[in-house]
């Protein structure tokens, strides 16, 4: 029932909730110039009842605990379920007045039919706020987008949502579910004392539930219901570069008597079935289109370019716009509808894309995923709402190979299938991004869905190679030129943000932002950029510089730092919390810097850093300053070679960001001749 919609732009950092995250921000910012006056009223018993009770296990930074929970959902039929909700938190910081803004989501499927809410202060009357409290809003876009969607939102602010005090909240709504599917998520960022689940089904009916990221509770059932219950859950703060899911939550499919429904969700071939039900029509090629391919193409010597050739156009012809009506948030639009328009999410690029495709005789399939990686796993039971992103894996054609078409998996029964994502501008055909490397996408084929895990690309395809020739004067000022190419991830992200750019003079920002990260002053004389708009090609920056002062008078040494630019070591693991959960890197990685600097007249070298080298199974470091006739040269070698670690190995890789940071802050020494 819940769901996410295909497509989310706009990558979310690791949460501890699938839904509502836009909300909570919209409400926030609407409540600030929002407030209604609350009345006396007593709270209801159930809330009276929990105001009281113990806290759960908690420390002294967090801001709330729920006190309660309680979520019941009532299947009347196919087409219509009800759901009422009760919870109860008690505010322990400042930080947990934010659970005072009651924010509730409707659309056309989904009604809110009603709404309170009340605070129970530590001193004085209890405070009531109803429905006819609540304010209406609706989301109108979102960064990178013009998003038009009929959700909404109801928002009820708590009054005296303060440190001591206990607020809650209950409403009911009626629903048109897509998918006889529902999920109750029951571990947030808050600790749950105690939290309850029930289910209602009519005569006939049966269910089945998967747990994830928790052990499973075996409910009590009778009589067509089942009630579940978990208490004493930990909450979820957040850490940096920490995995999209940990928390636990409880998936339930529920199945009507006399066999099954087209929106049935018991395993993944299922979840295929429906979406491939759902686009069914929609790859149908206008004459538009079919006129637009053989005018592109009509050139192309070799089938593979008339493949770049209409990928390149859905890349950059069709701009991203998210418009998401009702079911619009899963089903695509026509491509003949998009192509017309020009703009769609990326279910409608992938599907255009498609349509256009198989007008050259190349066949392709939907591959719903989520932007996250690490969201779903092999392992992970069927759910529709695991994903939120859509691409295309396009069949290759018997005998097709090239040294660019990397993102490759062979299939038993299609083939040669090559992973794409047309959303991504600046990712040329053939490849994929991070983010979608080593992540699991549900394959929607003739044959329904299958979970696959996409391709993970070698490291040295992502990365920066960073080279420098420069000059050292008896002042200690440094001087010379600098060349940067940037490969994969790093190279589509800053032609991204090249796009964004209007004026020449603010081009080399990066280049700014790069140089006072390492130096404590600089200056630019000149500065290009390499293929800018050659997304098949790297991506590259030239720049010469000056630095006055690089080099350190001590007496008469000079001490001088090898690493001229560039900082890989990081600060993520230093933090006085011992590390819960597992760290993500974007992908896979080799970066290399590679450093020449000429000596003063009259100097020599008289003590050298000594070499690195380290090697984990996640990653490697290997750094060495040597001595050539009048010149240092400093070179080394970062490698991501996996893209998790686990939290088993947190100190590991502490200590390899500590030894890449102490090797970063060594000096040669220079003694005059």
């Amino acid at each position: 029932m819940r769901h996410r919609s295909f497509c989310n732009r706009v990558r979310p950092s690791p949460a501890t909730s699938r839904h509502g995250h836009w909300i909570f921000l919209a409400a926030i910012l609407a409540v600030l110039t929002y407030a209604r006056p609350a009345v006396a009223g007593s709270a209801p018993p159930w809330l009276a009842a929990v105001a009281g009770a113990p806290l759960p296990a908690h420390d002294d930074k967090t801001d709330a605990v729920l006190l309660y929970s309680e979520e019941n959902l009532t299947v009347v039929s196919t087409d219509r379920v009800k759901r009422s909700v009760r919870k109860a938190y008690k505010i322990l910081r400042p930080g947990g007045r934010e659970y005072g803004e009651v924010a509730v989501s409707f659309n056309s499927h989904r009604k809110i039919t009603s709404l309170h809410g009340w605070c129970i202060p530590a001193q004085g009357k209890d405070y009531e706020v109803k429905d006819k409290d609540a304010l209406e809003i609706s989301l109108h876009k979102v960064e990178g987008s013009e998003l038009v969607s009929d959700v909404k939102a109801k928002l009820l602010r708590i009054p005296a949502s303060d440190p001591g005090n206990v607020i809650g909240y209950e409403y009911e709504a009626e629903e048109q579910p897509y998918v006889l599917q529902d999920m109750w998520e029951f571990q947030q960022e808050s600790p749950a004392r105690e939290s309850h689940y029930s289910l209602s089904l009519p005569s006939g009916w049966e269910c089945k539930t998967f747990w994830f990221n928790y052990p499973e509770a075996k409910p009590a059932a009778g009589g067509g219901e089942w009630h579940w219950t978990v208490g004493n859950v930990s909450g979820i703060r957040p850490e940096s570069a920490m995995p999209p899911e940990v928390a636990g939550y409880m998936v339930v499919s529920f199945f009507p008597p006399g066999g099954s429904t087209l929106n049935e969700i018991s395993n993944w071939q299922k979840v295929g079935d429906w979406y491939r039900n759902l686009t069914n029509g929609r790859f149908n090629a206008s004459p538009d289109i079919k006129q637009e391919v053989a005018s592109l193409t009509a050139a192309a010597p070799t089938q593979l370019e008339k493949m770049r050739i209409v990928a390149r156009f859905v890349q950059q012809e069709i701009r991203y716009v998210a418009i998401s009506l009702g079911i619009g948030g899963l089903q695509p639009h026509a491509a003949a509808d998009t192509f017309t328009h020009r703009y769609g999410d990326c279910k409608d690029k992938a599907t255009l894309l498609s349509s256009m495709l198989g007008e050259i005789g190349v066949a392709s399939y939907y591959v719903i995923i989520n932007s996250q990686r690490g969201a779903v796993a092999a392992d992970t039971p069927a759910h529709l709402g695991a994903f939120d992103h859509a691409i295309l894996a396009v069949k290759l054609p018997e005998g097709l190979s090239d040294p660019s078409l990397v993102a490759t998996l062979p299939h038993a029964r299609y083939g040669k299938l090559l992973f794409f994502d047309p959303t991504e501008e600046f990712t040329p055909f053939g490849s994929i991004g991070g983010y979608l490397q080593g992540n699991y996408g549900l394959l929607v084929g003739p044959d329904g869905g299958e979970l696959v895990e996409l391709p993970t690309l070698p490291s040295a395809m992502n990365g920066i190679q960073r080279t420098g020739k420069l000059a050292l004067n008896a002042s200690g000022n440094l001087q010379g030129e600098i060349k940067e190419m940037r490969l994969g991830d790093q190279a589509w992200a800053e032609r991204a943000r090249q796009r964004a750019i209007t004026q020449d003079t603010d081009r080399i920002k990066s280049i700014e932002t790069l140089l006072g990260a390492s130096l404590s002053n600089f200056q630019i004389s000149k500065a290009f950029v390499i293929n800018r708009d050659h997304a098949d090609l790297p991506f590259g920056f030239g720049y010469t510089i000056s630095s006055d002062n690089y080099a350190k008078h001590a007496g008469n040494l000079l001490l001088v730092r090898p690493r001229v630019l560039g900082v890989k070591s990081s600060a993520l693991l230093e933090t006085p919390e011992p590390r819960k959960y597992a760290i993500e890197f974007e992908g896979l990685e080799r970066d290399t810097d590679s450093f020449e600097i000429e000596l003063p007249p009259g100097y020599e070298v008289d003590e050298l850093p000594l070499p690195v080298d380290v090697d984990y199974s996640f990653a490697s470091y290997h750094a060495k300053t040597e001595f050539h006739g009048n010149t240092i040269g400093y070179s080394r070698v970062l490698e991501i070679k996996e893209l998790s670690v686990p939290v088993a190995k947190a100190e590991d890789l502490k200590r390899f960001y500590r030894i890449i940071a102490s090797d970063e802050r060594n000096t040669a020494t220079l003694k005059p001749k």
